[in-house]
């Protein structure tokens, strides 16, 4: 997989051969995130290229962390799986996002904005259980960005014991033609701070950097439902 060996026996050398090409860790923390298609894993990792992505996936399957298998019930599409070995790189992720989040300093962090990633990670990290037992329609409006990206829609469908079980959370770019229950405006550094827990939403609020109209139930539980990140309850030891 390596693009240039280091040619040690270590084996901190050998992991490093594979893993730290560029965009493989952050493709690595898709994957264990739960996303294993490959319009999910561009979702996840905007910038990267189809034809990287594709040539990343063949080296993770090469390297015995992926194993690519078909879905039985679409003919020609195919999902990532991680492998025992790919999932025993979670602990690895999980240490590296705790470390960036406790050292790396906020500014450069937050001069990385991007509203598709942002909306896509809450959305996968929503916490349904504080949503009210019937479809929720929440607008998340950028007012700062252009037309095309200024509006976002997560939809929540809650689940049903007999003909799915589980709750469904999609993510729109376009009017999704459903009445809105609460309508956020804000700009994209705030609801990027509030992800990454340096912010609360009543933080925010106060500070008018935020506003809220529409379900007061939704407004009231928000951030308890809002999708954080993983590591936003990780203390911040710099500026």
């Amino acid at each position: 997989m390596a693009e240039g060996s280091y040619k040690q026996f270590c084996p901190v050398a050998m992991a490093a051969e594979i893993l730290c090409t560029r965009w493989t860790i952050v493709l690595v923390r898709e994957l264990i995130a739960g996303s294993t298609r490959f319009n999910d894993l561009r979702r996840g990792v905007p910038r990267m290229s189809p034809a990287l992505l594709a040539k990343r996936l063949r080296e993770l399957q090469a390297a015995g962390i992926v194993d690519r298998t078909p879905v039985p019930a679409e003919p020609g599409i195919f999902e990532y799986v991680l492998t025992p070995a790919g999932h025993d790189l979670k602990p690895a992720v999980d240490a590296i996002g705790s470390w960036g989040q406790r050292w790396v300093e906020t500014k450069p962090t937050l001069e990385n904005l991007d509203p598709e990633l942002l909306m896509w990670d809450m959305r996968r990290n929503i916490k349904t259980d504080p949503m009210p037992v019937r479809r929720s329609v929440i607008q998340f409006t950028y007012p700062e960005l252009p037309q095309s990206r200024r509006r976002w829609w997560l939809i929540f469908e809650p689940g049903t014991a007999v003909v799915s079980p589980d709750n469904k959370v999609d993510l729109c770019s376009v009017e999704p033609g459903f009445d809105v229950d609460l309508y956020v405006s804000s700009d994209l550094r705030t609801m990027t701070e509030i992800w990454l827990g340096l912010k609360t939403v009543l933080n925010a609020k106060q500070q008018g950097h935020i506003r809220l109209t529409g379900s007061r139930e939704l407004e009231n539980a928000m951030q308890s439902w809002l999708g954080l990140s993983p590591f936003a309850n990780v203390e911040k030891l710099v500026a």
